[in-house]
């Protein structure tokens, strides 16, 4: 009986070794043992200390664990520009691209057919059906809601200002959802809102910040724009600020409370490694508060007493999916039901369809 135990054992572990050795030469175990080269390309530049540097520093956290060598390139617009950065990456030795921003989808969508042996993401993309290609982005709006508990509690005069950068779903998204969070906690609160038309260019940001500070007694302002401006114009006239991709609590000590910010390392990580496995087939991510993506920068001291409270509860149910940020009864703010009770908006409405602002939020003409 001995023998014939010991034979099966030892075949047995014939068997196994065989296995792992398939596995090894199919790549399954020590896949980063090998540089990967990725490349990123970003509208803005890598030291914005807003979007564009919080996804090189998620990327070069993801470097370490993963053997990554990282390649990008700053300031490309939409069109040629963008064509040709992504050939010149690719040139380089990347195996994997990422954009981030949405205007570059019509070049994508050119150059994933022509390259089908590397890998592509795109940040807010809505592309579908390419094998190589994966869209993704943060249900950032949870952490908008958040910061507008935080703009609710904070302000004196109930007049809150907003200023973003273009009037698409996703900055309208983000609008009504810190609205929401605004009026959740102040019910007499008014949030105007003002475009500057550029994610990036300082200039007509601060233009668009100023011309809302000198119409409105606002106290508190938020913003969706890459764009320090309006953190700067705010910190000179003594206005409370909420930032936004990227905690600039040092930069703004009196006058800075909190920001929606993203831990990009915990998407790259993941689904880098996955491409490098070559298990990736194209999908679409839409990250929430429970994946670590999407969080709240702390709160400093210049939040309103009881603040930190209040915010814990919201976190702790959008955690547990208790409650999300756009379930009913919600109105707009020409008095008109769009969510009703025991509803909620679906996610391709949330992405594709948000063209209405919720109760209490006026538009800033200038």
């Amino acid at each position: 009986m001995k023998k014939i135990g010991i034979a099966a054992s030892v075949v047995f572990a014939v068997i196994i070794i065989g296995l792992m050795l398939i596995n090894i030469q199919e790549g399954e175990f020590d896949v980063t043992k090998e540089k990967t080269t990725v490349g990123l390309i970003l509208y803005g530049t890598a030291g914005d200390k807003s979007w564009g540097q919080a996804h090189l520093e998620g990327l070069e956290a993801s470097a370490v664990e993963l053997n990554l060598r990282i390649l990008y390139r700053e300031k490309v617009k939409e069109g040629a520009e963008c064509t040709a950065a992504i050939e010149e990456l690719i040139g380089a030795g990347c195996k994997i691209i990422i954009l981030t921003s949405y205007a570059y989808g019509d070049n994508l969508a050119e150059v994933a057919l022509k390259y089908p042996q590397v890998y592509f993401f795109h940040a807010a993309g809505v592309q579908q059906g390419y094998k190589n290609v994966s869209t993704y982005f943060g249900r950032i709006y949870q952490m908008r809601y958040l910061s507008g508990i935080v703009a609710g509690l904070k302000t004196e005069t109930d007049q809150i200002g907003y200023v973003a950068a273009h009037e698409i779903s996703e900055v309208n998204r983000g609008i009504n959802a810190f609205a929401l969070g605004v009026r959740s906690v102040n019910p007499d609160a008014v949030i105007h809102i003002c475009f500057s038309g550029t994610w990036t260019e300082d200039d007509a940001t601060r233009t668009a910040a100023n011309s809302l500070f000198d119409a409105h007694d606002i106290d508190v302002v938020a913003m969706h724009t890459d764009s320090l401006a309006v953190l700067k114009e705010a910190d000179a006239r003594g206005i409370y600020s909420i930032g936004y991709n990227y905690d600039n609590s040092q930069y703004f000590p009196d006058t800075f409370l909190t920001a929606p910010v993203w831990d990009w390392e915990r998407f790259y990580s993941q689904h880098i490694l996955h491409c490098i496995q070559g298990k990736l087939s194209g999908e679409s991510y839409w990250e929430g508060v429970e994946s670590g993506v999407v969080s709240l920068a702390p709160l400093t001291k210049n939040v309103s007493p009881g603040t930190a409270e209040k915010v814990d509860q919201a976190w702790e149910a959008l955690r547990q999916g208790r409650f999300d940020v756009f379930y009913g009864p919600i109105c707009d703010n020409n008095g008109n039901f769009r969510v009703l009770e025991g509803e909620n908006m679906s996610d391709n409405a949330l992405l594709n369809e948000f063209d209405w602002y919720v109760a209490g939020v006026r538009r800033h003409e200038e």
